[in-house]
């Protein structure tokens, strides 16, 4: 008779410690940053005392910097938009941190309140607006880290139904 128990041969299937990964320093998957900027949003101490706004342009400031990426808080007075545009070859997470914003693309639009969160990958078109009557903030994360912001024509219908760009 063999005194081998399967707990002899696998080991105690509570002492799994070898078996985990260690704890990444710096996000590398979706769910990272993901997770990267919920964690930043649940932790008011780390950007409200930074938050500015100004009335002639959309207000921001670099947070944090990670291998390839950047996380950047945004401030948004009513009417602010950042227009057209996609990020060039980052992908990105955005999160409303406080107020709403308005995000408008080819599929339609969306109200995006307090908490909610938008992941796009590079080329993503889109236009963020803050159609409220209160100020806004939010915080963005990009990886590899922003280096482009290219601008696109908005598209939309005449009477007439043809297309026509307007810059």
């Amino acid at each position: 008779m063999n005194s081998d128990s399967d707990l002899q041969i696998a080991g105690d299937i509570l002492e799994v410690p070898h078996l985990l990964q260690a704890p990444r320093e710096h996000p590398s998957t979706v769910a990272d940053f993901v997770g990267l900027a919920r964690s930043i949003a649940a932790d008011r101490s780390q950007w409200e005392h930074l938050v500015e706004y100004d009335a002639t342009s959309r207000w921001y400031h670099r947070l944090r910097t990670g291998p390839g990426y950047e996380v950047w808080l945004l401030s948004w007075v009513p009417g602010q938009g950042s227009g057209l545009h996609d990020h060039g070859r980052s992908s990105g997470v955005l999160t409303v941190l406080e107020g709403a914003l308005t995000e408008r693309t080819e599929r339609g639009t969306r109200a995006l309140s307090a908490g909610a969160q938008r992941v796009f990958a590079p080329g993503y078109v889109h236009e963020v607006v803050n159609d409220s009557l209160d100020p806004a903030i939010s915080l963005h994360v990009y990886y590899p880290g922003l280096t482009e912001m290219p601008m696109h024509a908005v598209r939309c219908a005449t009477e007439s139904g043809t297309v026509a760009e307007v810059s």
